[in-house]
C-alpha cells in the first residue's frame, strides 16, 4: 500500500527506495564536492521569521501572483527539470498535477515528453531551451515551441560543461538495447515496482529527446542531444538578445546570480530573471541562491520580474524567499522525487505540501497576503546576502531589518 508524501523529504525516501540508483542518483545531481547543492538548502536554515501570535486574518490567505503574463494560484512553479527514466508518462502526469495545482510547469530542452503534449496538459506550459545548435536550429526550435502555444520562453544561461562528483557519475546509456538491457538488467531487477510501471505503460525509458528534432529528422537521444548543446559555442548577450527578440513574448533568463548579469537582462528586454545555479550543477562553491536573491532585487528593483529556484524544500523556504524580493519559486528536485514516489498523485501531494507550509507561515507572520511578505519579517544574520556592488553583506535593501549577528 502506498504511504503518501507527508514531506518533500519523505518523497526523496520513497524514490530512493523506488528507482534504480544510476538513476536517483541523477536526480540528487551536484558537482564535484556538492557544496552549492548541499548550500543551496542549507542557507534557508540560517533565516528566522519574526512571527506575531495574534492577527485579524481572514479564513483563507491569497497565494495568487502573476509571472510571464500568467495568473498563479500559488507562487511556485514547477522548474525545467527532464524526467528521463523516472516514471512513464515523463513530464505530462507533472503537467498535470501543476495544472491542478493553479500552476504553471516549465518544460525542459532534453524533456522525455514533447511539449505539445506537456502543452496539452497544462496551458500555462513555458519552454525553457539551451543553446544547442545552430542559430536556424534554435530558430525552427523557438517557432515549434510558439505553435505549441508555449506561453513563454526561458532560456537557460548557466550551462554546466563540466560535471564531475566526488560520489560518482552515473553513465547515461545512449539508448535502450539487447546489450544495453542485460547490462541494466539487475539494476532495473533490484526495483521491480519500477520496472513493472514502465512495463504497465507498455514501453520502457527510450532516452530521446523530442523535443530537439528537427523538421527533417528524428528526436536525438539525450546523450546525443547534450552532446551537441556541449559542442555549441557559447552563447554572448548578444545571441541572447537575439533569442529574445526572436521569441517576441514573455521571456525569462535563468541561471543568474551577479547582479550585473541581472541588469544585462533588463537591458536587453527580458520579462524576469531566475537566481539559479542549476541546482549546484554547474560551479560548485557559487554561493545559495537565498545568498544571491537580495543583491539581485536590489540591483533591479521592479524593471523585472525576479524568481529564485534552488534548495527550496518547505512552504516556510517560499516564505522566506518572497520576503527577500523573490515574485515565485521555482521548484525542480521536490517534484522529481514526488514523481517518483507516486506519479502524478505524488507531484500533487507535494505541491500541496508547499501550500500548506506557505499557508501556515503567513499565519504565524500575520499576514492576509503572500504581497505583505518582506525583509521585516526575517531575522537575517551579519554577512548572510551578497551586496549588489563588490563584498559580502546584506544588500542596502534590508541593512538594519532583523539583522543580527
Amino acid at each position: 500500500m502506498r504511504v503518501p508524501i507527508e514531506s518533500v523529504a519523505e518523497a526523496q525516501r520513497q524514490a530512493k527506495r523506488r528507482l534504480p540508483k544510476p538513476v536517483y542518483v541523477s536526480l540528487l545531481a551536484g558537482n564535484e564536492r556538492g557544496h552549492t547543492a548541499d548550500q543551496n538548502v542549507a542557507a534557508f536554515d540560517e533565516l528566522e521569521f519574526r512571527s506575531r501570535v495574534v492577527a485579524d486574518l481572514p479564513p483563507t490567505r491569497e497565494m495568487a501572483t502573476t509571472v510571464l503574463g500568467q495568473t498563479i494560484a500559488l507562487p511556485i512553479i514547477i522548474s525545467p527539470a527532464a524526467a528521463q527514466a523516472v516514471a512513464p508518462g515523463g513530464e505530462v502526469p507533472v503537467a498535470r498535477a501543476a495544472a491542478n495545482a493553479g500552476t504553471a510547469i516549465g518544460q525542459s530542452n532534453f524533456a522525455s515528453s514533447s511539449f505539445e503534449e506537456v502543452a496539452a496538459a497544462n496551458s500555462k506550459a513555458f519552454f525553457q531551451l539551451y543553446w544547442a545548435g545552430t542559430r536556424d536550429e534554435i530558430a525552427e526550435r523557438v517557432e515549434r515551441m510558439r505553435r505549441a502555444g508555449a506561453e513563454a520562453l526561458i532560456y537557460t544561461a548557466d550551462a554546466y560543461l563540466y560535471s564531475k562528483r566526488d560520489w560518482g557519475t552515473p553513465a547515461i546509456p545512449e539508448r535502450i538495447d539487447l546489450a544495453t538491457a542485460i547490462k541494466y538488467a539487475p539494476t532495473a531487477l533490484a526495483r521491480p515496482a519500477w520496472l513493472l510501471s514502465f512495463l504497465r505503460h507498455g514501453s520502457i525509458p527510450n532516452l530521446k529527446v523530442p523535443n530537439m528534432a528537427t523538421s527533417s529528422g528524428t528526436a536525438p537521444t539525450l546523450v546525443e542531444a547534450f552532446g551537441t548543446w556541449l559542442e555549441t559555442p557559447i552563447p554572448t548577450w548578444t545571441d541572447i538578445a537575439w533569442l529574445r527578440e526572436l521569441w517576441g513574448g514573455p521571456f525569462m533568463v535563468k541561471g543568474v546570480l551577479n547582479p550585473d548579469d541581472a541588469r544585462r537582462a533588463v537591458e536587453i528586454g527580458a520579462t524576469a530573471v531566475s537566481v539559479s545555479n542549476h541546482g549546484g550543477n554547474a560551479l560548485d562553491s557559487s554561493p545559495a541562491t537565498i545568498r544571491a536573491l537580495p543583491a539581485v532585487v536590489e540591483a533591479v528593483g521592479d524593471q523585472i520580474e525576479v524568481l529564485l529556484d534552488g534548495g527550496v524544500r518547505r512552504g516556510n523556504d517560499v516564505a522566506k524567499a518572497l520576503a527577500l524580493g523573490a515574485r515565485a519559486v521555482l521548484v525542480g528536485r521536490p517534484w522529481l522525487f514526488g514523481l517518483a514516489a507516486g506519479g502524478e498523485r505524488g507531484v500533487g501531494e507535494v505541491l500541496q505540501l508547499f501550500r500548506e507550509g506557505l499557508d501556515n507561515a503567513l499565519v504565524h507572520l500575520g499576514h492576509r497576503s503572500i504581497r505583505e511578505l518582506g525583509p521585516e519579517d526575517l531575522i537575517i544574520p551579519t554577512g548572510f546576502a551578497l551586496q549588489s556592488s563588490s563584498g559580502i553583506g546584506p544588500p542596502a535593501r534590508t541593512a538594519g531589518i532583523g539583522v543580527t549577528s
